[in-house]
């Protein structure tokens, strides 16, 4: 009796300090990036333009994510109105304003497209440049378990 008692006393300590080990293990890491994007003007109508964004975003970290809300901001745009000039609203941003790409494998890459960046309101024709400090982000996503 007391030879199979050591075995498997020693046995077990050796379970016990593995999973201590694996416990303490960094866990996996999850980051999604924009790999490309652009910007395009649309018109709304005889007066009234908008920017929408496309592109794609990369899960380059070593887990899935869901949930990945991509939206975008333009960081020199009014927020209140001025004619001629390119504007925003300081609201929670609107189901067009961004998209969310509901799964994404880690390695994957998926497309976005969303409208209405920021909009330009009394001009005749569509305007020559967009505004400068234009950004699409990773809003938020949640990391599947």
């Amino acid at each position: 009796m007391k030879r199979t008692l050591k075995p498997v006393l020693f046995f077990s300590l050796i379970m016990m300090a593995a999973s201590a080990l694996y416990s303490c293990s960094k866990p996996k890491e999850a980051k999604v990036v924009v790999s490309e994007h652009e910007f395009a003007i649309r018109k709304l109508n005889d007066y009234a333009y908008t920017i929408d964004a496309r592109g794609k975003v990369k899960n380059i970290g070593e887990v899935d994510v869901k949930k990945v809300v991509v939206t975008a901001y333009c960081r020199d745009c009014s927020n209140g109105f001025a004619q001629g000039k390119w504007l925003v609203t300081e609201r929670e941003r609107a189901p067009e304003e961004m998209e969310m790409i509901n799964y994404l494998v880690a390695g994957g890459e998926a497309e976005f497209s969303f409208t209405d960046v920021a909009v330009i309101y009394n001009v005749p024709e569509t305007p020559k440049e967009m505004p400068k400090q234009m950004e699409v982000v990773i809003q938020s996503f949640e990391v599947v378990d």
